[in-house]
């Protein structure tokens, strides 16, 4: 892996936050014995989002069998299912009080489903615990599977989301067991088989890609249906990490944003600290009230 020494922040990014009171969300969830992507990706948000006690729920264990160049989750041997999991996620939420529920794993290619039952069982649990809620699952590609992707799509949640992450160039670079046809071919699938859900995806920005190539990203997306992408800007989690090759302004991000809105998607959110479920219910809320 390409080690670099980790560029100043720029403004714009060293924000000043007040502290924000985030111990009950950790107490909930370390009382249930649960992951969220927050803290295994050390997402730059977790404390903005625990001190509104939202969190990411991250299933099927805290070790991916993949390895990408961007992402702070650790690779290796993968953790035993626990089955119990999705009623841990459902009472979880139940007691932070959400009403909007995002759920994302880590990579599960050593199970015969790829973890998609898992998924669904989630789902099912988080229907039962909070029947006036809305989900999003933000999944593995699945291999592009069918019969995997059917399996989630069955148990309907509102949002399928599925992350490109960068432009067709970077892709081996950044996650070099995906495939950037591959993830298109999930979103296009997830459409096919039930055109009620709502697809997403998102793009990081700062790893060398250029305009033209972000716009024909957001281009395929749009070609296969998806529904709300989301731009963010890519911050390296360690030195042993892919490096941040550049630092996008808040008007960049806009600039970008304005060009990509004509492509008809119903919502576009961009700005250095979006990730992909950074104030998911308001975007999904926003994408099915208004124009973006």
């Amino acid at each position: 892996m390409t080690t670099a020494i980790r560029p100043r922040l720029p403004g714009w990014l060293r924000r000043t936050l007040p502290q924000p009171t985030t111990e009950e969300t950790h107490e909930i969830l370390g009382r249930y014995g649960l992951n969220t992507v927050c803290e295994s990706a050390l997402c730059p948000n977790r404390s903005e989002c625990y001190s509104r006690s939202t969190a990411t729920f991250m299933i099927l264990g805290n070790t991916c069998t993949r390895r990408c160049g961007f992402c702070a989750i650790e690779t290796g041997k993968a953790e035993t299912v626990m089955t119990d999991e999705p009623e841990r996620v459902a009472m979880a939420a139940q007691e932070l009080g959400l009403r909007y529920i995002v759920v994302t794993s880590v990579a599960r290619d050593d199970l015969e489903d790829e973890g998609a039952g898992h998924f669904a069982a989630t789902i099912r649990a988080l229907r039962q615990a909070i029947p006036e809620g809305q989900i999003e699952v933000l999944t593995p590609d699945f291999h592009a599977r069918v019969e995997c992707l059917q399996i989630v799509t069955d148990a309907k949640p509102e949002v399928f989301n599925h992350n490109v992450e960068t432009i067709r160039r970077l892709q081996r670079l950044v996650r070099p067991q995906a495939d950037y046809h591959r993830s298109l071919r999930v979103l296009a699938a997830v459409k096919a088989l039930d055109a009620s859900i709502t697809t997403k995806s998102g793009i990081m920005l700062g790893l060398g890609e250029n305009e033209e190539e972000v716009l024909q990203t957001a281009a395929d997306l749009r070609a296969v249906g998806c529904d709300i992408l989301t731009l963010g800007q890519y911050l390296s989690p360690s030195k042993e990490h892919l490096p941040v090759v550049a630092f996008k302004s808040p008007a960049e991000f806009e600039a970008l944003a304005g060009k990509i809105r004509p492509m008809g998607f119903r919502h576009v959110f961009a700005g250095p600290y979006v990730r992909s479920s950074y104030h998911a219910g308001e975007i999904f809320h926003h994408a099915h009230t208004s124009e973006s």
